[in-house]
């Protein structure tokens, strides 16, 4: 098996009939599978994706562990050389699976994987990011990067300053298309993906984890999926402050993070 694409669904029926139905319509020229991990979803049962999609695994969990404890489930019973994890509220537009394959296949040195991520409207998205880092805030702070080149600002803070029209390294990226080889997994900490998050800010761990392993973490531009990623409620808001916070807290020491923390306020008033 080349690629075991996971994803998840929580009472999201309709996206992910529709982001399954995209990877059969699309993918071709490489052995994969399908391992849909359902989280206690209280419609419909799951046995309502089987009966669509023959061909898929369906793991049905008793309850609702979360993006990152959902991604370990699936890939406990996944066969791939590769690991695509892929959220449910994406479709593809065409065979991203085997060009990103084929983009690890010729990088050994990648350890993670993004594709270029747009809204239904064509706009792109910030998938390419930079860890938090007390050098990146005095710039946006002090509107450095006015004053250096386009191409080296963007190339520098990546993020919302990016435009995402070629493939760069990257800090981290999220986690909505995310291709690993799956030999990373047997050098990770328990030997999976970090799920101490439940949800966000897990990418930025899994992209922290990988690159310790001396790994490259790689946005690639080649190929385009759609992402319909919805607004932020309040309840969204808090977890992913949350979820931050403890990401600094478990990488950062705290006289670092407090200046990160500072300085974020201070840019964000």
């Amino acid at each position: 098996m080349d690629v075991s694409i996971i994803i998840i669904n929580y009472n999201t029926y309709q996206l992910t009939r529709n982001c399954i139905s995209s990877v059969i319509q699309y993918t071709s020229g490489v052995n994969y599978e399908i391992v849909l991990v359902d989280n206690a979803s209280i419609e419909p049962e799951p046995v309502t994706f089987e009966a669509l999609f023959p061909g898929i695994k369906v793991i049905r969990s008793t309850e609702n562990v979360g993006f990152a404890k959902g991604n370990n489930l699936g890939i406990s019973d996944a066969k791939g050389k590769y690991i695509l994890l892929l959220n449910s509220d994406t479709v593809l537009k065409e065979n991203s699976v085997k060009i990103t394959y084929d983009y690890l296949e010729a990088n050994p040195k990648v350890g993670v994987l993004s594709a270029r991520l747009i809204f239904p409207d064509g706009k792109h998205q910030s998938v390419a990011q930079r860890f938090p880092s007390i050098r990146y805030q005095l710039i946006e702070l002090f509107r450095i990067q006015k004053l250096m080149s386009k191409k080296l600002s963007e190339q520098l803070l990546l993020g919302a300053f990016f435009n995402n029209s070629r493939s760069v390294k990257a800090d981290w990226v999220w986690g909505a298309y995310f291709m690993l080889p799956r030999d990373i997994l047997s050098k990770l900490p328990a030997h999976k993906l970090d799920d101490t998050y439940f949800m966000y800010a897990e990418d930025m761990q899994w992209c922290k984890d990988i690159r310790k392993l001396g790994y490259e973490v790689h946005f690639y531009a080649g190929t385009e999926v759609i992402h319909f990623m919805g607004g932020s409620s309040g309840a969204k808001q808090n977890l992913m402050q949350k979820n931050n916070d403890l990401f600094l807290k478990r990488n950062y020491s705290f006289l670092h993070r407090s200046m990160i923390k500072i300085l974020t306020k201070i840019i964000t008033q």
